[in-house]
């Protein structure tokens, strides 16, 4: 293994700086492509989807939770992927690991959820073994096949308007790898972080950084 050269204190702290500087171009340009990311055409989900959850048949409308926006991860678990039936694909569950609380993702109205082709007993006991609490969906239909993810991982991103639902958003492959943080999947939505510093059509809602921020177990109900 061919190390880096050691260095004095100030030497490290130079080459720190210069670092920083291609660090914040970095965030600008991320920042930048999610304001674009906020102003992508809207598709409207005209077909109508049944998954079974927990609670029985649901629609696609249903798994927002009467939230506004709607974030759905297609996890491979299911007969023919490696693990079954005691795990869920490798990668997928690594995905799973890494999901923050999902308070903070309400407070923006907005719902995560996980969509794979196993049954629900099945789900409902990886799940519990794996510590994971996001609502957990079994895909019953063309879902997967419509949206991109029938033969590989990936998220896409929704937005309803009262029963109207529109796809508005899609990342898979290696753009899945930064998914978990909250800032990452909002980033991914229509309405982004909703916070005044960003670059939004007029009319998004928007509240400043910090004033809604809270404890994950003191944020009102939504």
């Amino acid at each position: 293994m061919r190390t880096p050269p050691i260095v004095t204190a100030e030497e490290w702290e130079a080459a720190r700086l210069r670092m920083l500087v291609r660090e914040k171009e970095m965030t600008k340009a991320r920042d930048a492509l999610a304001a674009e990311r906020r102003r992508m055409p809207w598709l409207a989900v005209e077909k109508a989807y049944a998954f079974e959850g927990p609670h029985g048949t649901a629609s696609l409308l249903d798994l927002f939770e009467g939230r506004r926006q709607l974030i759905v991860y297609r996890a491979f678990f299911e007969p023919g992927v490696h693990g079954w039936p005691e795990h869920g694909c490798k990668g997928c569950s690594m995905v799973a690991d890494q999901v923050a609380h999902v308070s903070h993702l309400h407070a923006r109205d907005t719902t995560l959820a996980f969509a794979s082709r196993a049954p629900q007993a099945d789900i409902q006991r990886m799940t519990a073994r794996m510590g994971w609490t996001m609502p957990w969906y079994t895909m019953t239909d063309d879902f997967d096949s419509d949206f991109g993810v029938a033969e590989w991982h990936g998220t896409n991103a929704f937005i309803r308007q009262d029963n109207d639902v529109y796809r508005t958003y899609f990342v898979d492959n290696r753009g899945d790898e930064v998914m978990g943080g909250t800032w990452s999947y909002l980033d991914i939505t229509a309405l982004g972080r909703q916070e005044t510093w960003e670059d939004s059509p007029e009319g998004y809602p928007q509240d400043p950084p910090y004033e809604w921020w809270n404890w994950h177990d003191e944020y009102q109900p939504s």
